[in-house]
């Protein structure tokens, strides 16, 4: 098994157990409610008639059942693209239960070659998903798809994890981080901007972030610069 193989083992069988262990939109896990930055960028999409959505690692519906149920009455759709069939499958089961279902349309796809029609989304979003693709020629080709995806006057919404670290909380010692894309933060921003240049950034900032999860049963710190960072692209 190679290292890849092993990392995304490892999160295959972390977000397996969150998705089998925690209930959407119920307390005590970071499944309890949508990102706040997704949903500040939802009224853009009011005066759209039959908008169209692209959830790049939607997970089981974190932030792609809300936004369904703001455009379901206009007719729009949210595509969620995940790798894991647990994440698709739970995804179908809640969006009936939100009574979504006719809105979503889920596609079992990795990010890193999911083609984008060009000028086919008004909002992209990709929430703590860019970092799991597998090498950096891939995140690079994956934020230009999604550029190039987007209609003018679109948004896209980005929140990448940068400079992340893992620490064993029994004995204090530094791990290996398991996370394909692990760049420095100023070296991931700097990629944002040149890919993104002449656009309107509506939210740049960059949060450190830290918090336990669980590992093979082991309480593992993991530690990170979150970057958030959310453009619109110019009009026609």
């Amino acid at each position: 098994m190679n290292k890849l193989e092993f990392i995304r083992d490892e999160e295959k069988m972390y977000h397996d157990f969150c998705y089998d262990n925690y209930k959407l939109f119920e307390e005590g896990s970071w499944l309890y409610k949508p990102v706040k930055t997704v949903m500040d960028l939802l009224p853009s999409l009011g005066n759209i008639e039959k908008p169209s959505v692209l959830d790049l690692g939607s997970g089981v519906g974190r932030n792609s059942i809300p936004i369904a149920e703001k455009i379901k009455g206009s007719g729009g759709k949210v595509v969620c693209v995940d790798l894991l069939d647990s994440a698709i499958e739970k995804l179908n089961t809640y969006s009936k239960e939100f009574g979504v279902g006719d809105v979503i349309r889920t596609i079992k796809a990795d990010i890193g070659n999911y083609p984008i029609p060009k000028n086919t989304y008004d909002l992209i979003v990709a929430v703590s998903s860019l970092e799991h693709v597998a090498t950096e020629a891939d995140f690079e080709k994956i934020l230009h798809r999604m550029a190039e995806g987007t209609n003018p006057q679109g948004i896209n919404c980005i929140i990448v994890n940068s400079e992340v670290e893992e620490i064993d909380l029994k004995t204090n010692q530094k791990l290996d981080a398991l996370m394909e894309i692990n760049m420095p933060t100023k070296q991931m921003i700097t990629k944002l901007q040149t890919i993104y240049k002449g656009w309107e950034v509506i939210k740049h900032i960059v949060k450190p972030l830290e918090y336990e999860i669980t590992r093979n049963e082991k309480p593992i710190l993991l530690k990170t610069n979150a970057i958030t960072y959310v453009v619109r692209k110019e009009a026609n």
